[in-house]
């Protein structure tokens, strides 16, 4: 995972609390097949950088049955070709579209919840139903990753529904590009009135914080990484307020179904930083649906677990809809969503305006392979 100096550590660290308290619940219930779930011994911090990961990857390797957590999509891809020869299984932390697909996932990769490319049509679907129906839109996001596959999806539905796409205004992290000025002035040029975004939260803030300094009074359509309630905290928050919409897989941690309340009770009087937590808890379904499975057929080895994949049944306890691995993507992939607003009361900084929302040109959208990357 990305766990000190990477653009998603902040999400990353309650994403791993979120799964070792989803398996001391487990653990507590009876673990599976009599086993208990080892979820912290071989944890690393890759900083998000592929060699990084793939390396550590080679490290605990010897020692793994599967991976609980692989955070990124370039990081993940990385490793997929070791992952195939090792028959190490693993769940995304990451909404790209190729894991719909086992011709780019070789099967081996369990994900939740729709694409960022199904995200951001259905949030443009919504925004053009309840806010105003846009005339042109640009993409801001990293290239070659998750901003790519959301954009992607942008100018799918700008082709769909008649609406000009600007196109997509790649930019990196503050780490690596210093600022996010050179993507503002793209952005301002550009004629968009809605702007999707695809990076981490501090990349977020700033883009919004400067546009709307500048005078830019369009709208923002933010993918799920790129919101963190330490947005509230900054000169930005005003404009995000204002001007900002998140578009999730599910609800935040203050959500109501049965998973939600199962991590409220987790964690009891001490809420989690943000909805890193969140997701890791919902990350861990299929896990543990394909351990059990593995372990119903009596083959807890590597490749008893990888067999168990095809044909997987996922209850999410209510947080997203009831999954099937293995099937015919365009007929099994999410296309629900939950859209979101900052609200300083909540207890992750953000609330849900809709929940397992779904949209017209989503739906309509013929899901034969990955939409970037």
């Amino acid at each position: 995972s990305d766990l000190s100096e990477g653009p998603f550590a902040a999400l990353a660290v309650p994403i791993v609390e979120g799964q070792q308290d989803f398996w001391t619940r487990v653990n507590e219930e009876g673990g599976i097949g009599g086993y208990d779930v080892n979820i912290s011994e071989y944890t690393r911090d890759t900083k998000y950088d592929p060699q990084t990961h793939s390396q550590a990857y080679r490290e605990i390797e010897p020692n793994i049955l599967l991976l609980a957590q692989t955070l990124g999509t370039p990081t993940t891809q990385a490793i997929l070709e070791d992952m195939d020869a090792d028959n190490v299984i693993g769940a995304p932390a990451s909404w790209w579209s190729g894991w719909q697909f086992d011709e780019t996932d070789k099967g081996l990769i369990l994900e939740s919840g729709h694409s960022y490319c199904i995200e951001a049509m259905v949030g443009l679907d919504w925004f053009a139903e309840n806010k105003a129906e846009p005339t042109t839109i640009v993409a801001v996001g990293y290239p070659g990753d998750y901003g790519g596959d959301y954009a992607a999806g942008m100018e799918k539905w700008a082709e769909a529904n008649g609406v000009e796409f600007a196109g997509f205004v790649e930019t990196g992290t503050n780490a690596v590009v210093g600022n996010q000025d050179a993507a503002v002035a793209a952005v301002a040029d550009s004629g968009a009135d809605l702007v999707g975004l695809g990076m981490g939260p501090a990349e977020t803030a700033e883009i919004v914080g400067k546009l709307a300094a500048g005078g830019f009074t369009g709208q923002f359509l933010g993918a799920v990484p790129t919101w963190n309630p330490a947005l509230l905290e900054t000169a930005a928050a005003p404009a995000l307020q204002a001007l900002y919409t998140h578009v999730g897989t599910h609800d935040a941690f203050d959500g109501t179904s049965d998973a939600h309340v199962a991590m409220q009770e987790a964690r009891g009087d001490d809420p989690p930083a943000n909805d890193g937590y969140t997701f890791g808890w919902v990350w861990q379904y299929p896990i543990k649906a394909v351990l059990e499975q593995a372990a119903e057929n009596g083959d807890l080895t590597r490749e008893g677990v990888r067999a168990a994949v095809d044909g997987l049944e996922v209850d999410f306890e209510g947080a997203l809809p009831n999954a099937t691995f293995g099937g015919d993507a365009n007929e099994d992939a999410d296309r629900t969503a939950t859209i979101s607003v900052p609200d300083p009361e909540a207890t992750t900084g953000i609330s849900a305006l809709e929940v397992g929302i779904t949209g017209a040109t989503a739906d309509a959208y013929e899901y034969t392979a990955p939409c970037a990357g």
